[in-house]
């Protein structure tokens, strides 16, 4: 993986602010959630606006592109058991296995009534050759470390991964959910691929009436696809190696939108991640398909997208540097200043941010 120094910005998040429940239970509709409109132009004058998403089709301009992905988010959480007979949880972070024929997990520790909660390396008790007991026969032997969280491991099921998946798993759930929540509350209005350890969470305020009133104002919608691994809030880490696919109708729109001067705006920080790899030195898009391990950094720059649609993500988040490179560290500072001071929710389930050029 890529080491990427920690984003600089000067934020303290309040726990109150985690957003412990899907909109809906919250009395909110989906595309009812809060969003706040950062802008930036050529002067250097920032403005941060206040809006519900229910405003986006307003909010954009005839002939703008959003990109979304549209990978479908897998109950990736299984139950395990050690060989002493201890329960674990393990989390699937790959869905395709590599080269050669290894998945990406982390085991997590299990906390009765609570979410299962993170390992310090210290304490885990992975190590090569660690057999985990999973439902219905299956198991997973750990081989080697890939990152002191995530460990390379072989899988054997009594059949097919998705379908095991459907049968024995459940969502991903980290501790500011209150608590498990169905798979379907998970998944996105463009959720068509499945393979996606966590959702592509800036998507989910998406409904189909939003989407009709997009496409009735003239915006466009390109799919990608970008299945995600499982995070750590409380790691940190750098990205590392994602499957991904822009196919070659999303190369050309992104293209033709750029050179007519409408604006490409990534819906989540995996439509960048998937359009930045498939993109030349000279911004063009073209076809691509396979795992990416590119890391967006503001030295690096972004070349094929304009603005981002995303949730709020821990001021030590690895993504944040993806972040800048759309928009710039102030602009982004000033919006997460703002966002705390009204009360913004974090988290897959909270508000969006949606960061434009005028």
């Amino acid at each position: 993986m890529t080491a990427v120094a920690e984003p600089a910005l000067d934020v303290t998040v309040p726990p109150e602010l985690s957003a412990r429940a899907p909109a809906e239970a919250r009395g909110t509709a989906r595309d009812g959630v809060r969003m706040l409109v950062g802008r930036r132009n050529a002067r250097g004058t920032d403005t941060a606006a206040h809006h519900r998403f229910t405003e986006l089709p307003e909010v954009l301009r005839p002939g703008d592109l959003l990109v979304v992905n549209n990978s479908a988010t897998l109950p990736a959480a299984l139950p395990g058991r050690l060989p002493d007979g201890g329960p674990v949880a393990l989390h699937l972070s790959s869905s395709r296995p590599d080269r050669h024929g290894a998945h990406l997990v982390e085991l997590r520790r299990v906390v009765p009534g609570r979410a299962p909660a993170y390992f310090p390396p210290a304490q885990s008790p992975a190590r090569p050759g660690l057999r985990v007991s999973l439902p219905a026969g299956g198991s997973a032997e750990l081989t080697a470390p890939f990152t002191p969280r995530l460990w390379h491991a072989r899988l054997v099921l009594p059949g097919p991964l998705t379908g095991y998946l459907a049968q024995h798993g459940r969502a991903v759930r980290y501790g500011y959910v209150d608590r498990d929540w169905p798979i379907e509350a998970y998944q996105t209005v463009f959720a068509t691929v499945p393979g996606s350890s966590e959702m592509p969470s800036a998507a989910r305020p998406f409904s189909a009436e939003v989407v009709a009133r997009l496409t009735g104002r003239g915006v466009l919608l390109a799919p990608i696809t970008l299945h995600t691994g499982v995070a750590s809030p409380e790691a940190h880490e750098p990205p590392y190696a994602e499957w991904f696919r822009v196919p070659a109708a999303t190369a050309r729109l992104v293209d033709h939108v750029r050179a007519g001067g409408g604006r490409v705006i990534a819906v989540g920080t995996t439509a960048v991640r998937a359009l930045e790899s498939a993109a030349g030195p000279d911004g063009a898009v073209r076809e691509a398909e396979g795992w990416t391990e590119l890391v967006v950094t503001p030295e690096r720059g972004v070349r094929a997208v304009d603005g981002l649609l995303t949730g709020w993500h821990e001021p030590r988040a690895s993504h944040l540097h993806l972040l800048a490179a759309v928009a710039g560290l102030p602009l982004l500072a000033r919006c997460y200043r703002e966002a705390v001071r009204q009360r913004y929710l974090w988290h897959e389930f909270g508000d969006v941010n949606l960061l434009l050029p005028d």
